[in-house]
């Protein structure tokens, strides 16, 4: 079991910059190939970013890539999710996940966290 809260999220203005953190419980941190997901209003949530398990290989979405980093630090249980250049259409609900499973390029989690909301004004 793996249990994330998620924290950083907030108001900023196009163009701006957010920091999303993760911590994970639990031992198992490492044994997981880590992620983002957003939901935007009305609709589907979609992948954003992911991180495998030592941190080697990172895949991100392409409405993001260049914009977004993501890291993780297995000594501390984190993951984190730097935004940059941020645009009103980042708007949406930003989740935290856990999974050990790839699909068509794409991590399926098998665990989410609460979410934490992102709202870029324009």
């Amino acid at each position: 079991q793996v249990q994330l809260v998620e924290s950083g999220g907030g108001l900023v203005q196009a163009g701006g910059s957010l920091r999303l953190s993760c911590a994970a419980s639990g031992r198992t941190f490492s044994m997981y190939t880590m992620g983002w997901f957003r939901q935007a209003p009305w609709k589907e949530r979609d992948f954003v970013a992911a991180i495998t398990r030592n941190g080697a290989r990172t895949n991100y979405a392409d409405s993001v890539k260049g914009r977004f980093t993501i890291s993780r630090d297995n000594a501390k249980n984190t993951v984190s999710l730097q935004m940059n250049s941020l645009k009103p259409e980042d708007t949406a609900f930003y989740y935290c996940v856990a999974g050990r499973t790839i699909v068509d390029g794409r991590l399926v989690p098998d665990y989410w966290g609460q979410g934490t909301r992102v709202t870029v004004s324009s």
